[in-house]
């Protein structure tokens, strides 16, 4: 076995993706000497594919109640110190040109390159030593409070190790337990870990309850429990997908129910009962084609049987409608899994680490940032904020 070439550093932060980069960023800017290891061959992998390849790299409405923890208090205090208006400010610097494309989501006009350059130059700019085809693949305690970390070729010591290596999320593309690994190892609590942002799959009953609607999207509010979202739902071969759902998955457990209101702008009851009165003579079919494609308008009503004209529409078939179009119930029997989420849920407990630096309480040295803290956003630019914003803050202390 080779000899490990021993090297003294202030900080390694271990992953360069959207917070290990920010963290690098912020070390260095400091006067830190930072050495980021990547085990890919190239940055912000990730940051490379998000948004259809134009990075959704932030929300203009990013703020705490936009994020689901264990404690929903906790990311304040680095949402203060840094917001998705400094991001901006960033982004404005290097002359990137961006759109709102709705709810506040922000996109690169021309490609999610342009984010990763961006962060690559500041590295450079810096000092940062950034190190790809070398990732971590030994953490431990050293002497004089320090850490090593040992890679294929080098044996690194420093006082500071930023564990920016992310969640479950997207295997294929390198994703691992290494962050939750070395919480264990230093007796950090962890959350439950779950997939998140991901579609749902259903049991082959319900599959047949729903098919021949592969590819058909519609407007819904989507509810579990107290926690509703107004979004598309799209139907898939195995289930259901869309921006409502993958929202609302975050809060879903296992064995729960999914309410779908396929009107949520329409008070259809109210609706149905003014054309009966003005329209005796009107088709309903005909009046509910105006709201809905009739594939999934002829599938939801299914069980209601032939429509008759407004005259003949007793209130009874009317409630029946209303029920089969706003009060639509799922029950999915999973999800697609960690190779379909977008984000891992769950992570570092919150209790473990400090909100105003991301350093474990009980492991001076040691930093957990991005996706693998128990801080999960809501579809749409919020975790690329959550990563600069907790990347920036450890930045400031490792």
């Amino acid at each position: 076995m080779p000899q490990l070439k021993n090297k003294t550093v202030d900080v390694v932060v271990i992953g360069a993706g959207a917070a290990g980069l920010m963290c690098a960023i912020e070390a260095g800017r400091r006067g830190r000497s930072v050495v980021l290891l990547e085990k890919a061959d190239k940055v912000g992998k990730k940051i490379l594919i998000s948004g259809g390849g134009r990075c959704n790299f932030t929300n203009l409405f990013a703020e705490p109640t936009k994020y689901v923890s264990q404690n929903k208090h906790y990311c304040k205090s680095a949402f203060k110190r840094y917001d998705q208006q400094d991001f901006l400010s960033l982004v404005s610097k290097h002359d990137i040109k961006y759109h709102e494309k709705k709810l506040g989501q922000l996109f690169c006009d021309r490609s999610a390159s342009e984010i990763v350059e961006m962060l690559v130059t500041e590295c450079e700019n810096v000092g940062v030593s950034i190190w790809t085809n070398s990732g971590a693949e030994k953490v431990k305690k050293g002497t004089n409070s320090n850490f090593e970390i040992e890679t294929a070729t080098d044996l690194l010591s420093t006082s500071s190790v930023v564990m920016a290596t992310g969640g479950l999320s997207i295997p294929k593309m390198g994703a691992n337990d290494f962050a939750f690994r070395m919480a264990k190892k230093w007796n950090l609590e962890l959350t439950e870990l779950r997939p998140g942002l991901v579609p749902f799959t259903f049991d082959e009953v319900t599959k047949q309850q729903f098919s021949g609607l592969t590819g058909i999207s519609a407007d819904v509010v989507a509810t579990v429990g107290k926690t509703s979202f107004r979004e598309n739902v799209l139907f898939t071969h195995k289930g259901v997908s869309g921006p409502a759902i993958l929202q609302i998955s975050s809060f879903w457990r296992e064995g729960q129910t999914v309410h779908l209101d396929f009107l949520p702008d329409e008070n259809l009851e109210h609706a149905l009962k003014e054309q009966r009165r003005v329209n005796s003579k009107g088709s309903v079919s005909k009046f509910l084609s105006q709201y809905l494609a009739n594939r999934l308008m002829d599938k939801l009503l299914e069980g209601i049987g032939d429509l008759p004209e407004f005259g003949n529409c007793s209130d009874k078939v009317i409630q029946k409608i209303v029920q089969a179009i706003k009060h639509v119930q799922i029950k999915p029997n999973g999800t697609e899994g960690y190779a379909k989420a977008e984000v891992t849920t769950g992570g570092v407990s919150t209790n473990a680490l400090s909100s105003k630096t991301m350093e474990a309480k009980n492991a001076p040295g040691l930093y957990f940032i991005g996706e693998a803290v128990d801080v999960t956003g809501f579809l749409g630019g919020y975790n690329f904020q959550w990563a600069w914003s907790s990347g920036f803050v450890a930045g400031q202390y490792a």
